[in-house]
């Protein structure tokens, strides 16, 4: 049985066009955003307040797609959009966007890096998506340029979003240009010629190389499209569309549109998702590089924000630090939305109890569905659910044999099928037939579908089919760190597990079987935990760490063909 968006939800304003890069379509009115008149600013820097209007953005696109073209020796209709591969490591910033759409002008493609990346992780990305120009922050650029140049990147192709002069060490006597240079350079070029795109150009050109960490080996690049963007703009639009009518009668305006707080990283694909969803509604996002307890408590006040698009991480320090959120004015928030990782019902329980004004609302989805699958609508909240299904977005609940559960309440694995859908993983083609079967997209996640007390369909997950651990939000393979760990001269065998954790929702513990060598000691058991703890946190990011520990043990427990039996070492961790 396939399953779709209740009745009471609108149906899309219109089909998502094929033909319309996501800059055409963000930035000029004929397809249905709001009109620049009635439009916030789109981002506004948090700690500067430097911020530009929606023309002075539409310029500012134009103009640095001409900068990066003159330095690059690009022209929007010549070369493949795979030799115009340009990757973003960076803190949040409010020309982090901007630099996608310019990106995008030029018919290339934008990869985004985790702020939280190591150099070798970063330069897996460099090199599986052939970048060729990276732009980075300040704090940053020591990793960057380690990255770059492993990845045979010249280091005249590494840019800085930001004009710095408190740059130190060796990296100070040599020249990095800026995103603001480039846009100068570009304003005295000749326009750029317009894009010549043929019919379905936008269902099959990748605009975003998204990398999401899978069940094996290290990230995959997700292939993101035009339309797959556009597409889920268009559904979460509809989605909130009578909402947001409401209040716009309410409060007696022409259009309604609010400001958001900008901590997401906008290197995740849920933050990219949302702050294009933002651009096309008018909105406007206030950008902090990273997230800060204070710096966000005074920017609700500010600026009156409404709807906190947050992971459940967050919401656990806004919990512990109640005391400090009660200093300041949060009378304007009304709409809490948690995604990227589960909400329990306990935790929202505790929430509702600090916080009785907030509504607060799950979503579901992942980069592979790019991004959104499922959203709470704010007049039928249901405890435990993710949401209702978007518009335009079908599902399918199988059961371990592989047939189709048509009954409610019955869990099994989600399947689902929309434009939104990406068109697969980045030189991987053995994964795309898996995980893309049939035109569905298997998620991997056990869920379920159920009636809310208003008689419409939600959907509930229950479980995880793949072994993925979710630390506030991110995607961690035990794999990768498995295939790390057997690197180790002291390492002999292991197993990686997600165990819980209050703050992260989930963190990694690896179960090691030591190499034995004469002299051993139970110190020497400890100073191995630390050396091989400090050995992941050189090589991979923070959330990757194994904050969980590390433990000893005689031997990994494996099945009859050598697969390592991860549910037991999580049974037997969780009842220690």
């Amino acid at each position: 049985m396939v399953f779709t968006t209740p009745p009471w939800v609108p149906s899309l304003s219109f089909d998502p066009p094929d033909s319309v890069p996501i800059h055409q379509f963000q930035f000029e009115e004929e397809h249905g955003r709001c009109q620049f008149r009635d439009s916030r600013n789109p981002f506004t820097c948090g700690l500067s307040a430097k911020t530009r209007s929606p023309i002075e953005v539409k310029a500012r696109i134009e103009y640095l797609a001409k900068g990066i073209g003159k330095v690059m020796g690009w022209a929007p209709n010549t070369r493949s959009e795979w030799e115009k591969v340009v990757s973003v490591y960076s803190m949040n910033h409010i020309d982090y966007m901007v630099l996608g759409w310019a990106v995008h002008r030029l018919n290339g493609i934008l990869t985004p890096a985790s702020a939280a990346c190591s150099a070798l992780e970063l330069e897996h990305q460099l090199r599986d998506s052939r970048s060729q120009a990276i732009f980075t922050c300040e704090s940053l650029l020591p990793t960057a340029i380690q990255a770059a140049t492993a990845a045979g990147l010249s280091e005249k192709h590494v840019y800085l979003l930001e004009p710095s002069n408190q740059i130190r060490g060796s990296l100070a006597s040599l020249s990095w240009k800026s995103l603001d240079e480039l846009v100068l350079e570009g304003m005295n070029e000749p326009p750029l010629e317009e894009l010549h795109w043929e019919s379905g150009q936008g269902a099959r050109q990748v605009a975003y190389l998204c990398y999401s960490s899978g069940t094996s080996g290290p990230p995959k690049g997700v292939e993101i499209t035009h339309r797959n963007i556009i597409a889920n703009v268009l559904q979460l639009s509809a989605l909130d569309s009578t909402a947001r009518d409401t209040k716009r009668r309410n409060m007696f305006q022409t259009a309604y549109n609010e400001a958001c707080l900008g901590v997401l990283p906008m290197s995740h694909a849920y933050a990219i998702t949302i702050w294009q969803l933002s651009t096309y509604r008018g909105d406007g996002v206030i950008v902090f590089p990273n997230f800060d307890l204070r710096n966000c408590f005074e920017a609700i006040s500010r600026y009156q924000i409404r709807t906190l698009w947050l992971v459940p991480a967050i919401l656990e320090l806004f919990m512990r630090n109640h005391d400090l959120l009660c200093k300041f004015d949060v009378n304007s928030v009304t709409d809490i939305v948690a995604g990227a990782a589960p909400l329990s019902n306990e935790k929202v329980l505790a929430l509702q109890e600090l916080f009785p004004k907030w509504r607060f609302r799950q979503g579901y989805g992942l980069t592979e569905a790019c991004t959104v699958i499922c959203w709470t609508p704010d007049h039928d909240i249901m405890p435990g659910s993710v949401g209702c299904l978007l518009p335009g977005i079908e599902a399918k609940i199988i059961s371990s044999d592989s047939e189709e559960i048509s009954q409610h309440n019955v869990p099994g694995e989600l399947l689902v099928r929309s434009p939104s859908v990406s068109i697969g993983y980045h030189n991987d083609a053995e994964s795309t037939k898996q995980t893309f079967a049939d035109g569905w997209l298997h998620t991997g996640d056990k869920a379920m579908v159920c009636v809310s007390p208003l008689g419409y369909e939600h959907l509930v997950i229950t479980d995880r089919v793949k072994d993925l651990i979710k630390v506030r939000g991110y995607q961690v393979s035990p794999s990768e760190l498995e295939s790390l760990l057997l690197t180790h001269p002291d390492v002999s065998d292991c197993c990686v597990v997600s165990v819980p954790d209050a703050l992260s929702g989930e963190v990694p513990k690896a179960f090691i079987v030591r190499k034995q060598k004469a002299g051993d000691s139970e110190f020497g058991n400890y100073d191995l935990q630390c050396r091989i703890q400090k050995y992941v946190d050189e090589n991979m990011a923070e959330y990757k760490r194994l904050k969980g520990g590390v433990e000893f043990v005689a031997e990994i427990p494996r099945g009859a063909g050598g697969k390592l039996l991860r549910r037991i070492l999580r049974q037997e961790n969780n009842t220690a």
